[in-house]
């Protein structure tokens, strides 16, 4: 449960070894929070994170192992953390894998993947977290999606669809807790410069893991249901999203 400042209790970040997940995780460090639980399939990097955490001044820092495709085991996991750390205040999905859109599009594994692992694993994991945010009464989960979900584009549609179908099932989550004291927060940013996008030239708008972090605190605060990192990219998307297709798939591929 919060405390009397507002600050978390324990926060659980699904993808604790991510540039994003660990941005949010510093911040809310920062805002007080007791406890952190990292959860992710690299060991070596929640290590990492969570020693940049103490040194953020955590009092706690916990990894546990979670795997997003592993569906099975997402109810078990969650449970155990439950049971080691209490009521869980935050939830963070910052897991998911960027792909390759030149190969997947040709190779229906690759292209299977990306989807298995952000639409299947996300719903899996919002599926449990629905029910445990309403047995609690309270609890705000949050889901990293991107504004390539508003419009699928040639140049990143097996990307942009698996993140579409993670954002529209979390859209709905969101309008079903109403009134069960959870809540759910839908985060879209922009291209994110991160060792996910290491390499790839940016994005017009683009931002960085600690803006998004700060957009995401915030947002929480507001009890916003959905947010764009950065704002101004709402109004960019929501013209694209009316543009002619015609005209759409002739926009540059950055």
């Amino acid at each position: 449960m919060r405390d009397g400042t507002g600050s978390p209790g324990t926060v659980l970040v699904l993808g604790g070894g991510s540039d994003i997940g660990l941005a949010i995780a510093r911040r809310f460090v920062h805002d007080g929070a007791r406890t952190l639980v990292l959860a992710g399939r690299d060991p070596d990097r929640m290590r990492a994170a969570a020693e940049q955490l103490l040194d953020a001044g955590a009092g706690c820092v916990d990894r546990v192992a979670f795997d997003a495709d592993d569906v099975d085991d997402h109810g078990r996991m969650l449970k155990a953390v439950v049971a080691r750390h209490g009521d869980l205040d935050v939830v963070v999905l910052a897991f998911g894998v960027l792909g390759d859109q030149l190969s997947d599009e040709v190779d229906a594994a690759k292209a299977v993947q990306v989807h298995r692992t952000m639409v299947l694993g996300g719903v899996s994991v919002l599926t449990h977290l629905g029910q445990l945010v309403r047995r609690q009464g309270h609890g705000d989960i949050v889901v990293l999606s991107s504004v390539a979900a508003m419009r699928a584009r040639r140049a990143n549609y097996v990307y942009g669809s698996a993140k579409a179908g993670l954002d529209a099932f979390a859209s709905g989550l969101s309008d079903a807790l109403v009134g069960s004291g959870g809540h759910l927060l839908v985060v879209r940013p922009g291209f994110v410069r991160s060792a996910m996008t290491a390499g790839r030239p940016p994005a017009p708008l683009a931002t960085e893991p600690d803006a998004v972090a700060d957009a995401v605190v915030a947002a929480l605060a507001r009890r916003a249901h959905t947010v764009h990192v950065p704002r101004s990219l709402g109004l960019v998307m929501g013209g694209l999203r009316l543009l002619p297709r015609t005209l759409f798939r002739r926009l540059p591929d950055r």
